[in-house]
């Protein structure tokens, strides 16, 4: 083989797309219809939920935000929906499973959720919060010990996102020792947010500070999108991390 040959096999390297059933569980996604900015009607949820089976999950655990202001979802009006969701996919024929949690805002009655156990989690008692996108948080050092002593394993929502943190993997490595898993969004491989964030998310699989992968997605252009650029060589780097969303 000549070094042209070679140099044409490095760049076909990764043709084929990343196989979706590698990571088989979302665990970040807004699939439950006018709960939240998601899927907005029953008839759209089904056929997000058909896209995912086509793309090659096997389950979906959809996370409507819970924000006190904005979207105040309790665990009764989430496992409501769900359950209806649920029956109206299953009624439809589509062999997905369908499971159910939230994704935490952290502001000031988070706390008290915690303490108070009122939130939904998923797998083995992790729970989706996010941080403001504008302001860097305090005293989450805290808010980590209090949810571990709870009994609850934290998964910080897409961490690459946060702009404060930017050209640095200096919190992703804190938090990781303090117990919090790190969640990076598929969709920032894509560049649909931009290419800093792009950047982020790379540095963070290059590192291998990244336990769980999600979707976050929103409207069925997300899944197309990320359908799309699944040849990218990051999806494929993915193989090498541990991801725990198999296990879910």
């Amino acid at each position: 083989m000549t070094w042209l040959d070679r140099l044409f096999k490095k760049e076909n390297k990764y043709k084929n797309p990343y196989s979706l059933q590698d990571i088989a569980v979302d665990m970040h996604s807004h699939l439950l219809p006018g709960i939240d900015d998601g899927s907005k009607s029953m008839d759209e949820t089904i056929a997000l939920l058909a896209k995912f089976q086509s793309l090659g999950y096997r389950k979906v655990i959809t996370t409507p935000h819970t924000m006190s202001e904005v979207y105040p979802n309790t665990p009764e009006k989430i496992n409501t929906l769900w359950a209806e969701v649920k029956h109206a996919s299953e009624q439809l024929g589509l062999t997905i499973d369908i499971e159910a949690a939230s994704e935490y805002y952290y502001d000031e009655t988070f706390a008290d959720s915690i303490s108070n156990k009122e939130v939904l989690h998923f797998g083995e008692n992790f729970v989706l919060l996010e941080f403001s996108f504008h302001t860097p948080p305090s005293n989450e050092t805290q808010l980590f010990f209090d949810m571990q002593t709870a009994g609850y394993k934290p998964v910080l929502a897409h961490f690459e996102r946060y702009a404060y943190f930017h050209g640095s993997l200096e919190m992703a490595e804190k938090y990781r020792e303090l117990g919090v898993n790190i969640q990076l969004n598929l969709l920032s491989l894509t560049g649909h947010y931009g290419n800093a964030i792009r950047k982020q998310a790379e540095r963070l699989i290059d590192a291998g500070l990244v336990d769980f992968v999600g979707t976050d997605c929103h409207r069925i252009q997300h899944l197309l999108i990320l359908e799309e650029n699944l040849h990218l060589p990051y999806f494929h780097k993915l193989k090498q991390i541990p991801l725990k969303n198999r296990a879910l």
